[in-house]
């Protein structure tokens, strides 16, 4: 297992004095901080959660390369944005099902920024498809959905959260038992962290034992659309 002592003091400062001086030139000049205090602790972090991960479920990957791996880019996708700062300041590890990349799959994740920590699970913008299995799945199997919500570790803990719709989705009845969440376009749920908890090498179980804790919740999702947990 990889070494994780924790993120560093300097993680947060750096994010917030990020998010005051999002620009190319103070980046460069602050290069160095970045690897030191963001990008090499957050791939020891990923490192050290691959056993612990792989006994969770074998279809999960904890990637700790540079690029292309389970910590997303810090470079912000502004083609598409009328907020045009080139720089996430936040730190985003994602952990992908296997088959993510061929379907929309759940998956875990690590959010961290200087006002919010959270641990998360579930997926994030489906597809229109994959959508359609997920609310299909719930209306045929209500009741399984309401144990995984009531699970040991979840209720109480987790939260769901993200975008829905403002009115019932073609098909579905305003009186449904479930509408509130057949309404939902995403089916996140998310556990906040202390920003303390981040600095100590206690950040990897603490993160495994979440995520263990929203197992019931993820096997319905992978249930739901046809892939293994």
């Amino acid at each position: 297992m990889a070494l994780f002592s924790g993120f560093p003091d300097g993680t947060l400062p750096f994010l917030r004095e990020l998010r005051e001086n999002n620009e190319k030139a103070w980046f460069q000049a602050n290069k160095g901080r970045y690897e030191a205090q963001v990008r090499e602790p957050a791939l020891a972090f990923i490192e050290a959660m691959v056993p612990g991960l792989a006994e969770i479920s074998p279809h999960f990957r904890a990637s700790p390369k540079k690029v292309g791996g389970s910590l997303m880019r810090i470079y912000r996708d502004v083609r598409f944005s009328n907020d045009k700062t080139p720089y996430k300041t936040n730190i985003g590890i994602q952990f992908r099902h296997a088959q993510g990349r061929d379907v929309h799959a759940p998956g875990f994740y690590l959010h961290i920024a200087p006002d919010e920590c959270f641990v998360a699970a579930g997926i994030w913008h489906p597809e229109s498809r994959v959508l359609a299995a997920i609310r299909g799945f719930l209306d045929d199997n209500p009741a399984a959905w309401r144990r995984a919500l009531e699970a040991d570790g979840f209720k109480g803990h987790f939260a769901l959260a993200g975008d829905s719709l403002k009115r019932p989705p073609r098909g579905y009845s305003a009186d449904h038992p479930l509408i509130d969440d057949l309404k939902r376009k995403d089916f996140i749920a998310v556990k906040s962290i202390e920003p303390a908890a981040i600095q100590g090498p206690e950040l990897v179980p603490e993160t495994l034992r979440a995520y263990r804790h929203s197992d019931d919740f993820m096997r319905y999702l992978c249930t739901a659309i046809g892939v293994n947990y």
